[in-house]
């Protein structure tokens, strides 16, 4: 693993841009366990790019995610390991070139890390995660990026490949942007990000369309499950400046849960004042997974790691507990109690 206090590393990119100009590639690009917006954003801008070059390429998501990432240009390229993994092993395995996107560890490609790992392919990691591993032959990195849409960006504009750059690839890294920073309600303080998105923009896509396609295309029972958390299943623990919401299996089929419908539930509990952190946890089959945000330098993402196995970024993480909902819940407000003088000053206990 790479120093935790390098920010950004930017490995010498002279082999992969010599690999991409000369002659047509089998390319795979792969992103993580259940994919948000900048994954399948930076996938799908990346992928057009190198189509347009005349390479031969394709993502591959571990598993299912949200419809509304699915209107994006070149979603009929991605490939559902779950649902597809034979023809998902056989392009890992026939790629000459292995692009990751959008995560520092393998571990968070779980069904095919062993394939990926022993690869003979050429490997390029892109991300903005900390801490990545040194499982690729060239690694971008840079903790500082609003998004891995913005490296990607970044990685065309350096070998001239935004050349062959158009509105449908523009419009997919705009929305890994978008969706990584909130809508630019937080990781965008720099200016680079803004000036990234002023040169998307010009290449006239529709960014209100974009918008409405993302957020304003919920059903009416992922707006009714929402209310019924922000009811029902938020606890508020103002002591310790903490906010919690918790779904069971059997909540989420009452309510004919579709995969993302509860994108961004984990945010709301930080919009009640005084509170610095949010927790969102959600039973699965054989574990429960913990969502983790915070305001100020609470850094969620070293509570994820030392207790749940998981990591991400300052202020938004996550990780997953092996114990039962009571359990883990229990465990929770154990520590979060642990934290309340660190809650202030931004430590980890």
């Amino acid at each position: 693993m790479l120093k935790r206090n390098d920010k950004r590393i930017w490995q010498d990119t002279s082999t992969i841009f010599s690999l991409l100009r000369n002659g047509s590639r089998k390319i795979t690009i792969i992103t993580h366990l259940d994919p948000d917006g900048d994954a399948i954003g930076s996938s799908l801008g990346l992928l057009k790019v190198l189509q347009n070059m005349g390479h031969r390429c394709h993502v591959i998501s571990p598993n299912e995610y949200a419809d509304f990432l699915k209107w994006m240009p070149g979603n009929d390229a991605i490939r559902i390991f779950d649902k597809e993994p034979r023809k998902a092993v056989q392009l890992l395995n026939q790629a000459e070139i292995i692009v990751s996107v959008d995560f520092n560890t393998v571990r968070r490609i779980k069904q095919f890390t062993d394939i990926v790992t022993a690869s003979g392919a050429y490997k390029l990691l892109i991300d903005h995660h900390p801490d990545p591993e040194s499982f690729a032959d060239c690694i971008l990195s840079d903790t500082s990026a609003s998004s891995t849409a913005e490296i990607v960006y970044e990685f065309l504009k350096l070998g001239g490949l935004d050349q062959f750059m158009d509105a449908d690839s523009a419009a997919c890294l705009f929305t890994g942007i978008m969706t990584d920073t909130g809508c630019f309600s937080y990781n965008s303080s720099k200016p680079g990000t803004y000036r990234a998105v002023a040169e998307l923009l010009d290449y006239e896509f529709d960014k209100d369309r974009i918008y409405s396609m993302v957020y304003d295309d919920f059903t009416c029972k992922r707006m009714r499950l929402l209310g019924f958390c922000l009811n029902n299943k938020m606890e508020v623990l103002r002591e310790y400046r903490t906010a919690y919401i918790w779904l069971t299996m059997k909540e989420l089929q009452e309510y004919d849960f579709q995969v993302g419908d509860t994108e961004g539930f984990v945010n709301y509990p930080l919009s009640i004042s005084g509170i610095r952190f949010s927790a969102f946890f959600i039973e699965k089959k054989d574990h429960i997974k913990a969502s983790f945000r915070s305001k100020g330098g609470f850094p969620v993402n070293h509570f994820a790691e030392k207790y749940y196995n998981g990591g991400g970024h300052v202020n938004a993480s996550g990780g997953e507990s092996t114990d039962t909902m009571r359990e883990t819940l229990e465990r929770f407000k154990k520590l979060v109690i642990l934290q309340k003088d660190h809650l202030s000053d931004g430590e980890i206990q």
